[in-house]
């Protein structure tokens, strides 16, 4: 059995840790179940990572990451509404297929929500870092069109919604979006 390097498991906490926070959100998350999913024990996760917020935040570091990536290489090339398309396009693909990813980031939000609401602004300032370098990277391949970058964050935002909630293709919420087979097309796997 070949051994796997520190950055690997690394790799392999952060993986795992997606999939249980995203459904488990930060509080309903244990670090226990982390470390049994990624199949380490508890004090070797504390040695990858020096807690929980810890953990939680590199997941949505990754997260982040991630769609910036899918946004970078869909729009590779591509200017304003072509971009905007392809961006689109992909990002859409992304949580059809990997709905970890969605739900990331739904519990990315309430995370910095319930912890602003405690007082505690810092976990949210590297939260939304992260998020800021999202709105950059969107702002950027449409141009710097600053009502253009809105208009798609804000459709994003309700995609994250729609698709979180379970709304089906057909269904008359998605009208702005296309025909039913083209939403089904879109946000399904």
């Amino acid at each position: 059995m070949v051994r796997m390097s520190a950055e690997e498991r690394r790799e392999s906490v952060v993986r795992a840790a997606m999939h249980e926070f995203a459904r488990g959100g930060y509080d309903g998350t244990s670090t226990e179940a982390i470390a049994r999913r990624v199949g380490v024990s508890q004090p070797y996760l504390f040695r990858l990572f020096p807690g929980k917020r810890a953990l939680f935040l590199a997941v949505v570091e990754r997260c982040l990451q991630d769609t910036r990536r899918t946004f970078d290489e869909a729009a590779g090339g591509l200017e304003g509404e072509e971009a905007l398309e392809a961006m689109g396009g992909a990002y859409a693909k992304v949580i059809a297929e990997h709905p970890e990813y969605l739900l990331m980031q739904l519990q990315m939000f309430v995370a910095v929500a319930a912890a602003e609401e405690s007082g505690d602004h810092e976990f949210g300032e590297a939260v939304r870092a992260g998020w800021m370098c999202l709105w950059d990277e969107v702002h950027l391949a449409l141009g710097a069109d600053e009502e253009g970058t809105a208009a798609f964050m804000a459709q994003g935002m309700l995609i994250n919604s729609l698709v979180a909630m379970g709304f089906p293709a057909d269904h008359r919420v998605w009208a702005g979006f296309g025909s039913p087979s083209q939403v089904e097309k879109k946000f399904s796997p």
